[in-house]
């Protein structure tokens, strides 16, 4: 199945929600200890709770990879509640090819006078590092769910089509940079019903 460019796929851009809704809710459905785990953690007795061994390499890579994916997306749901192409934020967790294609996706989407609202549900996880004992670069695949994250017309709030969202395959490179941040370089979004 082709890749779809960013202004022709499902993904849509925009979300919803500002960005600190959009922060909790894209981090409850993807990261963080469940509530059983949280209430087990915390009864356990202090000298059980010392501080985690340090982490390796490739464990902080795989995290800072993954804290970059879902960074990216959280900032292009919050810039296309506007379809604000110039957003600042895109530039935080992208880089590349990946801002690139962010950033005309909300262009067009700003051009034809469409915002989207909601959210995608994602589901990211590591495939392979590069090299394996220092990691400067993350493959990440996804199983976004876009169902509830479509897109409307601005002038008068309607749906922009009768298109649903779904679950869709997602694959993205993320790198490290010069300042030691982690970036998306590039990533490509498959038609929905691909996972």
């Amino acid at each position: 199945m082709a890749l779809k460019s960013l202004s022709q796929q499902r993904w849509r851009t925009g979300a919803a929600m500002a960005l600190p809704a959009a922060a909790a809710f894209l981090m409850a459905g993807c990261s963080g200890p469940s509530p059983a785990e949280t209430n087990t953690s915390a009864s356990m007795p202090s000298t059980l709770s010392s501080a985690p061994p340090p982490a390796s390499p490739d464990n902080s890579a795989k995290t800072k990879a993954l804290a970059a994916y879902r960074g990216m997306w959280q900032d292009f749901v919050a810039a296309g509640q506007s379809s604000d192409w110039q957003s600042p934020t895109l530039g935080q967790y992208a880089t590349g090819v990946a801002l690139t294609n962010l950033s005309r996706g909300l262009y067009a989407d700003h051009y034809n006078g469409l915002v989207t609202k909601g959210a995608p549900v994602l589901n990211p996880s590591v495939t392979s590092e590069d090299p394996v004992d220092n990691p400067k670069k993350v493959v990440v695949a996804d199983c976004g769910d876009s169902t509830h994250w479509l897109k409307y017309r601005a002038d008068n709030g309607q749906l922009a089509d009768n298109k649903p969202g779904g679950r869709q395959q997602v694959n993205a490179v993320v790198e490290k940079q010069s300042d030691s941040s982690w970036k998306v370089t590039d990533y490509g979004v498959h038609d929905v019903g691909t996972c």
